[in-house]
């Protein structure tokens, strides 16, 4: 599906951001000696490499999640099969997770190993109307390869916050040699996973925006995504999940942030404020100007 909006664009944007990160921080803490940034680049993007193809597993694990037949869950396989053909990509997997925190999410490397999850307590405060509207957003983040963009984030993550500790453990050399410095690897050691944070951050709310607008586009009916998005705004505020460490790798993928609002990680929060959201789709309706 082509995009009506600029949110790749904005994307693009910040991934340069990251990577003119990365290599200021490299200049400042080891000069022109780039051997240990060679190092951080090979574990980063291996273990977050291992991270995007298990990713399925990994969410759904940590969610409980079980797969669920059509005679168990009817509305739903008969959903996501006509927004996929709509779309002319194959059908995801699709699976429950018995908490009662309402939320849903899709995870995996590619259309082809995809699986889209919705909460039990999702399931209990939407109409079908709104569950399509909900369906129509995971499935767009499995066709814009959100799980793919996520991950390099991650990478790109790690990096920045390796380059410290080895400037820290190796001493960063010396000007002389056209090292660093150590202090430059103490200030990017702490400052440096604050910014790469706030990228991230960024990202994730660019990809969230493109989701709702790209599966409003599929489904031809964004007031139904905005209702439910009303909905999960209420419920996820009564019914939180607890910050656990497996929840929260995985919030980022979850269409509404599933923490109470005073948790501290709400200060980096992965998702747009949900009265911008709604507005956004209240516009391609044709409402609010």
């Amino acid at each position: 599906m082509g995009h009506q909006h600029f949110n790749g664009v904005k994307t693009a944007v910040l991934f340069g951001a990251f990577g003119g990160l990365i290599l200021f921080a490299s200049w400042l803490v080891f000069g022109q000696s780039l051997g240990a940034l060679t190092i951080g680049l090979v574990i980063a993007l291996a273990v977050n490499g291992f991270s995007y193809w298990k990713s399925d597993s990994i969410a759904l694990r940590a969610m409980r999640a079980r797969p669920v037949t059509e005679a168990e869950q009817p509305a739903m396989h008969r959903i996501v099969r006509e927004l996929s053909v709509a779309a002319g990509q194959p059908m995801p997997r699709l699976y429950v997770s018995p908490t009662r925190a309402p939320n849903a999410f899709a995870t995996g490397r590619n259309p082809q190993n995809s699986a889209v999850c919705c909460t039990q307590g999702i399931l209990e405060i939407l109409d079908e109307r709104e569950l399509r509207g909900v369906l129509g957003h995971e499935l767009m983040h499995v066709y814009n390869r959100d799980i793919l963009t996520s991950s390099l984030a991650a990478a790109m993550a790690s990096v920045i916050t390796f380059l410290g500790y080895a400037a820290l453990i190796f001493g960063g050399g010396n000007r002389e040699n056209g090292g660093g410095n150590p202090l430059a690897g103490m200030l990017l050691l702490f400052l440096g996973p604050l910014a790469a944070g706030l990228i991230q951050m960024g990202i994730s709310r660019t990809r969230e925006y493109d989701a709702d607008e790209d599966g409003a586009r599929l489904t031809g009916d964004p007031l139904a995504l905005a209702s439910a998005l009303r909905k999960l705004e209420r419920g996820t505020a009564a019914a939180p999940l607890a910050p656990e460490r497996d929840v929260v790798s995985s919030s980022h993928m979850m269409i509404a942030n599933p923490f109470r609002a005073r948790d501290v990680k709400s200060l980096f929060s992965t998702h747009p404020p949900m009265d911008q959201r709604v507005a956004r789709l209240e516009r391609m309706a044709g409402y609010g100007g």
